[in-house]
């Protein structure tokens, strides 16, 4: 078989796995969406069907990762290809578990569904989780594009969403103190914007993997960051059901 040949079989493997990533990342970025949405506008139905979804996301993690090995295996990829692929492997992880945590929100809508709205806290998850949808198209574009400057671009963006995230923790605090009864709701609501910061931390974590695959390099410095709550003890850990 003539090298051309075997690189034309290895491109053609490529563009197959490439094209599921970006189907699995728009199916992220609408599960981040309406998530949101369903939160905000209190639709059961609605978060049902990010539920539903997150399936589809999960199969398409394995038929990814099933591509890669069978790539792998069979095309023996020089450094660079093999570099590629180990980036798209981890790549479709964290997208999966940012369906996970847009399915954790969905659950959680249903429940909050059922109780007295905390003014103002749904719509402000809404932006957050937009700001959050944002990072990730271009977390993408940066990889399909192999741009660098963008993927840390949206590295130092995720500031924005973890201080987001503190200004709602401490309104959730302050409601939770004024009247005990909004204490269930707002617990909920903070499980809610912890894993949106959450989404945030892995579209960073995609962001590197473009840095290392256009540059080879992990970025030496990783961005501080600016969610302080996580090192109070007495913060419940987030949902990761």
């Amino acid at each position: 078989m003539s090298d051309n040949h075997i690189v034309s079989a290895f491109d053609r493997d490529l563009e197959t796995i490439q094209a599921l990533i970006m189907k699995m990342g728009g199916l992220v970025e609408d599960a981040i969406l309406n998530a949101a949405k369903s939160l905000e506008t209190r639709d059961e139905e609605l978060a049902e069907e990010v539920r539903d979804r997150d399936r589809v996301i999960d199969d398409l993690e394995q038929q990814i990762n099933e591509e890669a090995a069978r790539v792998i295996a069979l095309r023996a990829p020089t450094a660079v290809d093999l570099r590629l692929i180990l980036s798209i492997i981890k790549l479709s992880g964290n997208l999966e578990r940012i369906g996970d945590y847009a399915k954790n929100i969905a659950k959680r809508t249903t429940v909050l569904a059922q109780m007295s709205q905390v003014n103002g806290a749904p719509s402000s998850l809404r932006r957050m989780a937009k700001e959050v949808e944002r990072m990730l198209k271009d977390a993408l574009d940066a990889y399909i594009q192999r741009d660098a400057d963008l993927a840390q671009e949206v590295i130092h963006r995720d500031h924005d969403v973890d201080q987001m995230y503190n200004a709602l923790f401490r309104e959730f605090l302050t409601f939770m103190m004024e009247d005990p009864r909004n204490i269930t709701a707002c617990m909920h609501l903070h499980f809610i914007a912890k894993n949106i910061e959450r989404m945030g931390d892995h579209v960073t974590s995609i962001c590197e993997q473009v840095v290392y695959l256009v540059t080879g390099e992990v970025p030496e410095e990783r961005r501080p960051k600016a969610d302080k709550t996580s090192l109070d003890p007495q913060i419940a850990p987030p949902d990761r059901s």
